[in-house]
């Protein structure tokens, strides 16, 4: 099987104390410790584990800049074959229709059986998966838990409302977006980093990937970020203490002070 990752170099925010910069429109990015998307994680680890199953190669995709090759790196130390870079001046400032068209070029010039995304990234918006999906008119599932190969298609678990499982059957090709906790990804140890540190990553822009610079970048973006703020601390916590009998009177009394009982 042939599958394809999209992954993410971000804020790693174990790292870093994150502020917001002096336009109040993103974080303040200088000398951050960036990482690979938590989420994107979970998607490799999991396409390795299902190569190990059926056979197959594992090749992960970032678009970004020369810094984000790092992550690709990362990534192939953990166990993924191949590498590639989406990278070009014309790409900076995509929003997520943007990058999903910069993706889907991707997709096409490889011949894949399944494509996988994290559930979100660090913006938090989840939606490159669903949109890829959509422009390659592939079916799609989120937040996906569990995932079973089979003949030509997959059994596929997803988180949904209330910690209920919904199991699906869905065809070959198609796209999922990986929950955290469908597994426990492996230690990238240095011998490995060092293994890939002389692996040729190819790069590939706009034109190569046969994309159209007007349909991508900030120009062409419909969603733009206009502002960013940290929300305004409000009251701390009441802490109830005693006996469980004593809290739960407090709580009582406290309910029907404020109006929640009769």
């Amino acid at each position: 099987m042939e599958i394809l990752v999209c992954v993410k170099r971000v804020p790693d925010t174990s790292e870093n104390e994150i502020e917001i910069n002096s336009d109040g429109n993103d974080i303040e990015r200088d000398d951050l410790v960036y990482s690979v998307n938590e989420w994107d994680n979970y998607a490799v680890e999991e396409a390795i584990q299902i190569v190990d199953k059926v056979g197959g190669s594992v090749t992960v995709v970032t678009v970004g800049d020369d810094e984000s090759e790092e992550v690709l790196r990362r990534e192939m130390a953990m166990g993924a074959n191949n590498g590639l870079l989406l990278t070009d001046d014309a790409f900076e400032g995509s929003d997520g229709k943007g990058i999903a068209t910069i993706l889907k070029g991707a997709v096409e010039k490889g011949n894949y059986d399944l494509i996988m995304t994290g559930a979100q990234a660090d913006e938090g918006a989840a939606q490159v998966g669903g949109m890829l999906a959509a422009m390659m008119d592939y079916p799609y599932a989120s937040l996906v838990n569990l995932i079973e190969p089979g003949d030509g298609k997959l059994k596929v678990g997803r988180e949904i409302e209330g910690g209920n499982q919904e199991m699906n059957e869905i065809a070959l090709p198609c796209v999922l977006s990986i929950q955290t906790g469908i597994n426990e990804p492996r230690y990238v140890g240095i011998r490995g980093i060092r293994k890939v540190a002389s692996v040729e990553i190819p790069e590939l822009d706009a034109g190569a990937l046969g994309v159209d610079a007007a349909a991508i970048g900030e120009n062409a973006a419909k969603v733009k970020r206009v502002d960013y703020f940290v929300p305004d601390t409000g009251e701390g916590a009441e802490m109830l203490t005693g006996s469980t009998e004593e809290i739960i009177g407090k709580l009582v009394e406290y309910l029907k002070a404020k109006g929640g009982l009769k």
